[in-house]
């Protein structure tokens, strides 16, 4: 029908509320579930080899030590390298002694009995850290850092966490389709109540020049 046609034409998607909410959803919360759940097998298949996504490492600022660069709370990524193309100033994520994964500089590179090691810092620490960094030790090389998303993800790991955001996920598409289609039903009746009444005045002006 002409009416709905013209109707589709000049309704604009992000005219709508709810198309937003999708999006919002879609952009947002979908990717880092997918990503969670991604972190949570890999971690359940492989428990002595760190997860990763595209030769990216994703890892969880539980400290200050790096500030003001890398915040307690952030998420920051690191990339899968050879770790012999190290050298001083990179920001390095290693295990540690105690098999912990730390985020800190690399201040000198120092080579023992033919084996290379890492002598690394906190930015906001006053002194070095304790421990030589073996090659073997390193995760990956520091890339980026997502402000403030780490203690979110770190949420998102708990099962009851999943299941509430999988739910409201799911909430937000039946909200966001039934505002839409009910908006649309709205829409297309008003298009076709004027359509239909433009319709009569023009067979009752036709009827009255026949007449006349």
């Amino acid at each position: 029908m002409k009416v709905v046609k013209e109707m589709k034409k000049g309704n604009k998607w992000y005219h709508s509320f709810s198309n937003w909410l999708i999006i919002i959803a879609c952009v947002i919360l979908v990717p880092m579930l997918v990503m969670n759940l991604s972190i949570m097998f890999q971690a359940k298949t492989k428990k002595d080899v760190v997860p990763s996504i595209f030769g990216i490492k994703p890892f969880i600022v539980l400290s200050g030590s790096m500030e003001t660069e890398i915040h307690k709370g952030d998420m920051i990524l690191t990339k899968i390298v050879d770790p012999a193309s190290l050298g001083v100033d990179d920001v390095i994520a290693f295990r540690d002694a105690e098999g912990t994964v730390t985020t800190h500089r690399v201040i000198d590179v120092v080579v023992e009995n033919g084996e290379t090691f890492f002598i690394t810092k906190g930015d906001n620490n006053s002194t070095q850290d304790k421990n030589l960094v073996e090659l073997s030790d390193v995760e990956g090389l520091y890339i980026g850092r997502i402000p403030g998303i780490g203690s979110m993800m770190d949420s998102l790991s708990e099962p009851t966490t999943i299941i509430i955001v999988v739910l409201g996920i799911t909430m937000i598409f039946v909200i966001g389709f039934s505002i839409s289609n009910k908006k649309q039903r709205e829409i297309e009746r008003k298009e076709f109540l004027e359509y239909k009444k433009r319709k009569e005045l023009e067979e009752k002006n036709s009827e009255n020049k026949s007449k006349s």
